[in-house]
């Protein structure tokens, strides 16, 4: 489990940063415009904790527990909820029911991990979806160009066995990226540059966590 002090926003699209040295720089905006909802202490619950909120939802569509975390923070109802863990520090610096602050939480250089919903493409087959080589164009070969070729067992045991790449649903699965350098921060549009591409379509909500399989959560 990523326990490194992270935020939640909304994926905003691609740019491109040009360095002193001339170098360009593909960067994924992402704004962190999250609302405090809460804050989970050593005291209380034995660990420290931020509990976000990101867009916005109809009150109708809002169960009584939810509407009273958002009564209690002084909040309209929230799309979307995330529990964040992080550092005693970090919460110290965070108000229920005010914008998160992205102040403090990340630094230019530092390594991030990226987590959010990849974009679906529906039904695909092998060779789109596990990149197969596919089947010869000739020497006979009769309607079974794109097919996967054996994925039998022969007569023991004789079935599929579980694991086996075959056609079905690609994408709008959760999927991580790790490893993101943070290129810029910009704190006064609430909004962090991460370079390269992260999953999903602009929109998207995305969970920014300090490395993982980095030393002190990816700080340089």
């Amino acid at each position: 489990m990523n326990e490194n002090t992270g935020l939640i926003g909304r994926k905003v699209g691609m740019i491109q940063v040009l360095e002193e040295d001339g170098t360009v720089i593909p960067c994924t905006v992402i704004q962190a415009n999250a609302v405090v909802l809460g804050k989970r202490t050593l005291d209380k619950d034995g660990y420290t904790a931020l509990i976000l909120g990101l867009g916005e939802r109809k009150e109708k569509r809002t169960t009584k527990p939810l509407a009273g975390l958002f009564k209690k923070a002084g909040v309209t109802p929230k799309q979307l909820i995330r529990e964040l863990r992080c550092t005693p520090e970090a919460l110290d610096t965070q108000e229920v029911g005010q914008p998160f602050k992205l102040e403090g939480i990340f630094e230019q250089g530092q390594f991030v991990d990226v987590q959010a919903v990849s974009r679906g493409k529906g039904f695909a087959g092998v060779i789109k979806r596990h990149n197969f080589k596919g089947s010869p164009g000739s020497h006979g070969t009769h309607e079974y160009f794109r097919h996967p070729g054996s994925i039998g067992t022969n007569m023991t045991p004789g079935r599929v066995l579980p694991g086996r790449k075959l056609p079905g649903q690609m994408g709008n699965k959760v999927t991580s990226v790790l490893n993101q350098k943070v290129v810029r921060i910009v704190p006064e549009e609430n909004a962090i540059l991460v370079r390269g591409g992260v999953p999903g379509g602009a929109g998207t909500a995305v969970v920014v966590r300090g490395a993982i399989k980095k030393n002190n959560g990816g700080r340089v």
